[in-house]
């Protein structure tokens, strides 16, 4: 499994960002080892249209999960479109938001 979290900084101590489309980065994690690599946004400064790009642009990276602050109607609708579990109003650094999403899915097996 990877989970991409849209982050204000390059490392799991970051907090997770408050705007989907114009984060700084995104990490895409291995909950289990907590391997990530680090994507820059290119859509960060954007003025139409970013949380739609990125969107698309996340569902690319192979993830299966998303992890965000905030997040409008068209990112999530093309995130959900690609299979892609949504995770939004996180709060926290991007480890602890990990930790969360691995504790929610456990319980809902």
């Amino acid at each position: 499994m990877k989970v991409g979290v849209v982050s204000e900084g390059d490392s799991l101590d970051s907090f997770v960002a408050e705007d989907f489309g114009h984060a700084p980065f995104f990490l895409v994690v291995d909950p289990e080892t907590l391997d990530y690599s680090v994507v820059k946004n290119e859509f960060a400064d954007s003025v139409e249209g970013a949380g739609m790009k990125v969107a698309e642009a996340i569902a690319s990276l192979g993830v299966d999960a998303v992890i965000v602050g905030g997040i409008g109607s068209h990112g999530v609708h093309i995130l959900e479109k690609a299979g892609i579990r949504v995770s939004y109003d996180e709060e926290g650094t991007v480890e602890e938001c990990i930790d969360a999403l691995k504790r929610r899915m456990a319980r809902d097996r």
